[in-house]
C-alpha cells in the first residue's frame, strides 16, 4: 500500500502538468482559430471584421469580434457609437480553459529574443482591435498565451494574415513552431 501510494504522489503533478500544458495549448489553438475565422468572415462580408481585446475587471482580457459598418474600419468609437456591430458574444479564454490567460512571463524572451519587454500578452497596438480587411490582410502583432507551466504565442503577419503558432521551449530557451 505504502508503494502504491508514493506512486500516486509521484504520478499526480506529472499528470497535472501535463493536464495544464494540453488546456494551455489548446487554448493557443482556439484562439488562432477565432482569428482565423476572423479573416474568412471579413472575406466573406467583404468588410472588415476585428477582434476587440479588452481587459475586465479581474484584469483578464476579454475579446469579442465586431463587424465594420461603414466600410472604415473597425474602430473603438465606432463601436462605442454602435456603427461598428458585434458579431457574437465577449469571450475570455479562462472561461474555457481555466488556468490559462493572455500574457508573457517576466522570464521568458518574447519571440524577437527581447526579454524584459513586459507581461501584457497583447502585442497589437493601442486600440488592442485585431482587424482583418476583405482583402485578407491584417493587424501585424502578436498574442502570448500562457498557462501555469506553458507559454504559447501565436503572430498574425499583416502583409497575409496568416497566422503562426509557437511554443516556448524552456530547455533550449527558443520559440518552436507549432
Amino acid at each position: 500500500m505504502a508503494v502504491s501510494i508514493t506512486a500516486s504522489a509521484i504520478a499526480i503533478p506529472v499528470v497535472d502538468s501535463t493536464i495544464d500544458e494540453m488546456r494551455t495549448a489548446l487554448a493557443a489553438r482556439y484562439l488562432e482559430g477565432r482569428i482565423r475565422g476572423a479573416r474568412m468572415d471579413a472575406v466573406r462580408r467583404s468588410r472588415a471584421v476585428g477582434l476587440r481585446f479588452q481587459t475586465d475587471p479581474e484584469s483578464d482580457y476579454g475579446f469579442a469580434a465586431f463587424g465594420d459598418g461603414n466600410g472604415n474600419g473597425v474602430r473603438t468609437s465606432e463601436i462605442g457609437d454602435g456603427t461598428d456591430v458585434p458579431l457574437g458574444p465577449v469571450e475570455r479564454l479562462r472561461d474555457r480553459f481555466p488556468g490559462v490567460s493572455f500574457g508573457l512571463d517576466g522570464t521568458v524572451p518574447d519571440v524577437d529574443g527581447r526579454v524584459g519587454t513586459g507581461e501584457d500578452g497583447l502585442r497589437i497596438g493601442t486600440a488592442r482591435i485585431l482587424t482583418m480587411s476583405s482583402d485578407g490582410t491584417a493587424t501585424s502583432g502578436t498574442l502570448y498565451v500562457r498557462g501555469r507551466r506553458g507559454q504559447y504565442a501565436i503572430r498574425v503577419l499583416g502583409a497575409t494574415g496568416r497566422t503562426r503558432m509557437l511554443q516556448y521551449d524552456p530547455g533550449s530557451r527558443t520559440w518552436i513552431d507549432r
